[in-house]
């Protein structure tokens, strides 16, 4: 069984309404998809933006309050689990979802509304994307620490994007790594192989409660490649030959062979967008991850695409591994 472990559902306004690429994907796309190229199941939460931000400012890429929602994701995280469980219930049954959230604002009225959620609709882990919220991931450490003592409650995963570079001071994978070893009794999956980041890697391979996942991880062998700063430095940055990103996988699997967790980052394995360098376009496609995947050994595929997740997740229930 192939399970992808980073999937985007729902719709992003910030990235619609600023001309960004991509900004949406629904469920039956991603299973339509990804079912036709071997994968069995997709662990799932909701795209970035939420409706907290006001959507006038968002029009012009500012993030503050007054958006139409009071509690952040709170609409997003209900909108994806209905579509789960309500709207297609028989390509729920192979979705593993988890739910988004803001570390830093409203933090008391986010778990709150995530126990009442988690009344009606399962959720197996917990997700954060600080950088584009723009929301420091210590919070987590003090206004935010309810949600590990949530997580620890209800034995959730946390799966967090992880950054190297220095403008991006919200995501820093080592700021995400002292999370981690403060609340050891929490399990934590960074993000997109730590942009390459040797030292990060290394260090998430000593902590017992640390896993790293690979997705969109073409595109992050193209930034490599060609010397993008969202990679690590050379100094740096785990060494392998990133113009052949099935050749990086293959280091990434042998060296961190039980922390390494595959995952697509579908829709986001393309990010096109424009800025004040101009235009980033960086594009792959379902397909051709699920190629590079399938370039590996099949028992280094069965690990680190079904293994090392479970490990994870630490499910109580199993069987929903196998309806469907």
């Amino acid at each position: 069984m192939i399970i992808d472990c980073h999937n985007h559902i729902g719709a992003d306004l910030f990235f619609y309404l600023n001309g960004h690429y991509p900004y949406g994907q629904d469920l039956p796309a991603l299973v339509t998809e990804g079912g036709r190229h071997g994968v069995d199941r997709w662990v799932v939460f909701p795209m970035v933006a939420h409706a907290w931000f006001d959507l006038n400012a968002m029009r012009v890429g500012r993030l503050v309050p007054g958006g139409p929602e009071r509690t952040p994701y709170a609409f997003e995280n209900e909108r994806m689990l209905r579509e789960v469980y309500e709207i297609f219930p028989d390509l729920g049954r192979r979705a593993i979802p988890f739910a988004m959230l803001d570390p830093l604002r409203e933090p008391g009225a986010q778990v709150a509304g995530l126990r009442e959620l988690r009344r009606r609709f399962p959720f197996h882990g917990l997700k954060i994307q600080a950088t584009m919220i723009q929301a420091g991931i210590t919070a987590l450490l003090g206004e935010g620490r309810c949600f590990l003592e949530f997580a620890e409650e209800f034995d959730l995963p946390f799966l967090i994007h992880s950054s190297v570079i220095a403008n991006d001071p919200w995501s820093n994978a080592g700021a995400i790594l002292r999370v981690a070893e403060a609340a050891p009794a929490v399990r934590f999956c960074l993000a997109h192989s730590c942009r390459f980041d040797r030292v990060f890697l290394d260090r998430v391979a000593e902590l017992p409660n640390t896993w790293f996942d690979c997705s969109a991880h073409r595109i992050h062998c193209q930034g490599a490649a060609q010397g993008l700063g969202f990679a690590a430095p050379p100094a740096r940055r785990l060494e392998a030959d990133y113009r052949d990103p099935a050749a990086v996988l293959a280091v990434l699997a042998e060296r961190y062979p039980s922390k390494l967790i595959w995952g697509s980052d579908t829709p986001f394995q393309t990010f096109v967008a424009g800025g004040e360098a101009g235009l980033i376009s960086l594009r792959s496609t379902y397909e051709e991850e699920i190629a590079c995947l399938r370039s590996l050994p099949e028992k280094t595929v069965s690990v680190i695409a079904h293994d090392n997740l479970l490990s994870l997740l630490r499910l109580k229930d199993e069987s929903i591994l196998t309806r469907g």
